[in-house]
């Protein structure tokens, strides 16, 4: 089962605009040493739609050969074929699964959808995590589809939830249950990791465990324990963070702020521009109160 705290991995340039591969090693030290669960590399906190594949795959490469804890590879695609390149890769490579978002712009209908991923579930042995979050694909993959994916396929085992539809997500545990079918919610927005685990999910893919991943465990990991009042007590200390880290669009604010905490992050390629001025203030201020050293 894939459970706990599962931070969604920055992936940090040089000032040439090149993958910093000692920076992401880096990366994984830190967030390790924080205890999380596991990597995410080349998800949408990863800037995954504006790596090339040469990058895509080194960037999963470089984690797998770092990590002490499991790596969970982002490798999705609004391209059938090239998902299923990307998966095979980091199959061959030694990720422990992958994360599948929902085919983008494309907009396929259910058919189309579920062959797209039982399409990529035949190709290859290891777990795959669908990925759902209607806010940037333009499409909600509804809990029917997901549920028939989970008992149709060997290897679907969980979800990464972000639609911010807590009735769906409980459809869907619900029924995975009821099926006795081996498969994991886990929450893709921070703001929704406590209550999607009080109804049944399992963790977070995180953005603020890149920047406070003992925090994020810590609170995950109370409510795994049932210790409802400390988890509790962490989300809203930890509240000003996930604010913050959303003040512009994912991953602006959290590769700032990584920056800001002396961790190589680099900038965002375009078409993601900087932090305004006006946020950037809110950020500083925000990581200040969390004692962490500013070191620009």
């Amino acid at each position: 089962m894939i459970e706990g705290v599962f931070p969604a991995l920055i992936t940090p340039f040089t000032r040439d605009d090149e993958l910093d591969e000692g920076g992401l090693r880096r990366i994984v030290e830190y967030v390790e040493e924080g205890g999380v669960d596991g990597i995410v590399p080349c998800g949408t906190t990863g800037e995954s739609a504006t790596l090339s594949f040469e990058e895509h795959k080194r960037a999963v490469e470089v984690v797998i050969d770092c990590a002490k804890t499991k790596v969970i590879a982002g490798t999705g695609s609004n391209s059938t074929s090239e998902a299923l390149e990307l998966t095979k890769h980091a199959a061959d490579a030694g990720a422990d699964a992958c994360l599948l978002i929902t085919p983008y712009y494309n907009k396929p209908n259910k058919r189309g959808l579920i062959e797209h991923f039982k399409r990529i579930s035949d190709a290859v042995d290891i777990p795959l995590i669908l990925y759902n979050i209607p806010s940037r694909t333009g499409l909600n993959m509804t809990a029917d589809v997901v549920v028939q994916l989970a008992s149709e396929t060997e290897n679907i085992k969980g979800i990464k939830e972000a639609s911010g539809d807590l009735k769906q997500v409980q459809h869907i545990i619900k029924e995975v249950r009821e099926r006795d079918i081996d498969f994991t919610v886990i929450s893709g927005d921070d703001i929704l990791t406590i209550p999607i685990m009080s109804v049944g999910g399992k963790g977070v893919i995180s953005v603020i465990a890149n920047i406070l991943p003992r925090e994020t465990s810590e609170m995950v990991h109370a409510m795994l324990k049932g210790d409802y009042a400390k988890a509790l007590e962490m989300n809203y200390r930890l509240l000003p963070l996930i604010d913050a880290m959303f003040l512009e669009t994912n991953p602006i604010p959290v590769k700032r702020a990584a920056e800001l905490i002396g961790l190589p992050a680099g900038h965002t390629r375009l078409p993601l521009g900087g932090l305004s001025e006006e946020n950037e203030r809110k950020l500083r201020e925000v990581l200040k109160s969390f004692g962490l050293t500013l070191h620009a």
